[in-house]
């Protein structure tokens, strides 16, 4: 710049590529840490897609209850099993809340139990509990076998007999267990009696302290075939009597075969 000038100096340009050299010897930023993928809901994963979008479309509490007696089932939480809020929400995916309200709800039932130094625990049953649970199974669905023999329709009596048609075509122990299922729970709504309902609804609840295998069928495929045939044609016939036997038969059969597998676990000890 000349003396005496009022200008400002020339501002002095830098070319690009010393910007360029400039920015690539630069010390470069550290990136922030990612955060950790949050922890899958164990229980909520193991259910099955249509289960699952059931399930979605429940209240939290219902929705917390639901899984939680689905887990106690499939022995996910056995007996004795500590139940902790905190816990099952995260394991479950919800907030402490509606786990809160269906573990009371799970209380109410009986499915759950405060045994004082351990606190809320999944119920044990007895061996004297599990006699009298098979007892009233045998009273109850025996009264709605004969029940289904004089009130079932004939629309009702055709789909009983596919369910136990459709059973020959199964091999996996699932499977065949959820078909079991199924006979059941058709079989107690054919009995057209609100009250007997409540109370096998009430008593499968109880049920699930046994396990997986509570509701599954103990005879080999072929005999349940028989054993279900035989039903049938009682109920076809509208035999209530014979239906009645039939259906007694059966659950007496299934709490001799649960005996046999605790005295062998037992033995195992």
């Amino acid at each position: 710049m000349k003396p005496g000038s009022n200008s400002p100096p020339a501002t002095r340009k830098t070319s690009s590529k010393t910007t360029v050299k400039a920015a690539a010897g630069a010390t470069p930023r550290r990136a922030a840490p990612r955060a950790a993928p949050a922890a899958k809901a164990d229980f909520l994963s193991a259910t099955d897609a249509a289960s699952g979008a059931e399930l979605e479309n429940l209240a939290g509490g219902e929705r917390a209850y639901r899984i939680l007696t689905r887990a106690i089932g499939r022995g996910e939480l056995k007996s004795g099993t500590r139940l902790r809020e905190a816990e099952l929400g995260r394991r479950i995916g919800l907030s402490r809340t509606p786990v809160r309200e269906a573990l009371a709800r799970l209380e109410e039932k009986g499915l759950a139990v405060n045994d004082g130094s351990r606190g809320l625990i999944v119920a044990e049953l007895d061996h004297r509990a599990i006699s009298e649970l098979y007892a009233m199974r045998e009273v109850l669905e025996g009264t709605a076998a004969r029940l289904a023999a004089q009130q079932s329709s004939e629309v009702e009596i055709a789909i009983l007999r596919k369910i136990v048609e459709r059973n020959a075509q199964l091999t996996d122990p699932h499977d065949l267990a959820e078909n079991n299922r199924l006979f059941h729970g058709t079989l107690y709504r054919c009995s057209h009696n609100r009250y007997l309902l409540k109370a096998l609804r009430s008593l499968h609840e109880a049920m699930l302290l046994l396990g997986q295998t509570a509701l599954a069928s103990p005879a080999p495929a072929d005999v349940w075939m028989k054993e279900r045939l035989e039903l049938m044609d009682a109920i076809e016939r509208r035999d209530a009597e014979a239906a009645e036997r039939l259906a007694r038969e059966h659950i007496a059969a299934s709490f001799r075969a649960r005996l046999g597998a605790m005295l062998t676990d037992f033995g195992k000890d």
